[in-house]
């Protein structure tokens, strides 16, 4: 496995489980068969680090669908580079922050983080027509 698959395996796992603590605040404030009902506009709202972590999850998701297809394509190119690296590692540690930072609610870190993992995938794109 090249080390650019290894980071998008390591961002799909971390997306993959970043709805497992708000899910639990549901249970926690909903209880077991609240948090199994359909969404009502009469449920308990739930803590605000878990309303904010589903969006960063959300985030999380709409942003995995750029992500790993650059990683694809740069491994169907065979390309593989320190820089190509080291983009796919700061994308993870970016994303991974700005869930973080997010269910903690700092908002102008928040947006630091975002601008990071979008720059490594801006990286990434270079690559993928050899500017980088």
């Amino acid at each position: 496995m090249s080390r650019e698959l290894m980071w998008l395996t390591l961002t799909v796992i971390l997306t993959g489980v970043l709805w497992i603590p708000y899910i639990l605040d549901r249970i926690m404030v909903r209880g077991l068969m609240g948090a199994m009902a359909n969404p009502s506009r009469n449920d308990k709202p739930q803590a605000s680090w878990a309303q904010r972590l589903y969006f960063a999850h959300t985030n999380a998701v709409e942003n995995l669908v750029v992500f790993a297809p650059l990683v694809l394509i740069l491994e169907a190119q065979g390309h593989s580079t320190e820089s190509t690296v080291i983009a796919c590692a700061v994308y993870f540690w970016a994303r991974l922050a700005h869930a973080v930072i997010y269910a903690l609610g700092v908002p102008v870190l928040r947006t630091l983080a975002f601008t990071v993992g979008f720059l490594a995938q801006v990286a990434l794109v270079l690559a993928i027509f050899g500017k980088l």
